[in-house]
């Protein structure tokens, strides 16, 4: 799929951040970890019905887990990847979870070709599987595995900058077909998960994300690119790497408006999930 080859389509495509719940919750009883067997119903019946919001059926899906840093952006060619259970803790029989969606090296290849003439550090993996950040969320968007997933990685360094720079760069695949999704969650404390330690600070950091990703589009890559500087910024991320797909997924909506399309509050903290265009 290089520069000459891509046919582009009549609609454009949007772009998402999702939340990808917390290791394999959406196939196994909850309630073995201390929860309601409920806790994540909400999230599964959103995920579900993810591409019945879309305008057509995606060639092509470009997936940015928060579960996989390179020194440089890097895309998966794999023509069958396998699979990565970067979990712990849960059930037998989440290590046995499969799911069978072919890559797409040609993909692969126009995403480094655009990160690349972007000036943005970009290289080729030819083992990556589908971490937990890709394969859980796609069991339940795309259940049949019939659409191509690539694979994207975060850069190391989690400059925010140079994550609303590389989806501004692929922002040129949603007129090809390609749906653009970043894979993390709004909130990503695990020390303060189910306790009254998540609750008023998520809300709080809850509040400023939506508010920046529904800003203009100028002032909102400001915001964004400021993140650390919100209201309870490093309670909601001690560690950032779950909330930068969101700025791929923010610098591929383009011009395009963004909003909240997702809320609900999991283990005391609200989460949401975000669409671009």
């Amino acid at each position: 799929m290089n520069a000459e080859a891509a046919t582009l389509t009549k609609t454009r495509m949007p772009t998402f951040f999702i939340p990808h719940g917390g290791g394999p919750c959406f196939f196994m009883d909850w309630t073995v970890m201390g929860g309601p067997a409920d806790t994540w119903n909400r999230m599964e019946a959103w995920l579900r019905a993810l591409l019945t919001t879309v305008p057509e059926r995606p060639k092509a899906i470009v997936l940015v887990s928060g579960h996989w840093e390179e020194a440089a952006f890097t895309a998966a060619s794999v023509p069958a990847p396998a699979m990565i259970y970067d979990y712990t803790g849960f059930p037998p029989h989440t290590y046995e979870l499969k799911y069978p969606a072919p890559g797409s090296p040609a993909l692969a290849e126009r995403i480094v070709e655009l990160l690349s003439g972007a000036g943005l550090p970009a290289a080729i993996d030819t083992t990556r599987g589908f971490d937990h950040g890709v394969f859980i969320p796609m069991l339940l968007v795309d259940p049949e595995a019939s659409i191509p997933v690539v694979p994207l990685s975060l850069l190391a360094n989690l400059d925010p900058a140079e994550h609303l720079a590389a989806g501004r760069a692929l922002a040129p695949l949603r007129d090809e077909g390609v749906l653009i999704v970043g894979s993390g969650l709004s909130y990503h404390n695990m020390r303060a998960f189910r306790t009254t330690a998540a609750t008023a600070p998520s809300a709080a950091f809850d509040g400023w994300l939506t508010k920046a990703i529904e800003a203009p589009v100028g002032e909102r890559e400001a915001t964004l690119t400021h993140w650390a500087e919100a209201p309870a910024a490093r309670n909601a991320h001690p560690r950032e790497e779950h909330l930068l797909p969101l700025m791929i997924a923010a610098g591929a909506g383009a011009d395009d408006a963004g909003s909240r399309v997702f809320a609900d509050n999991v283990m005391m903290a609200d989460v949401s999930g975000f669409r671009f265009g």
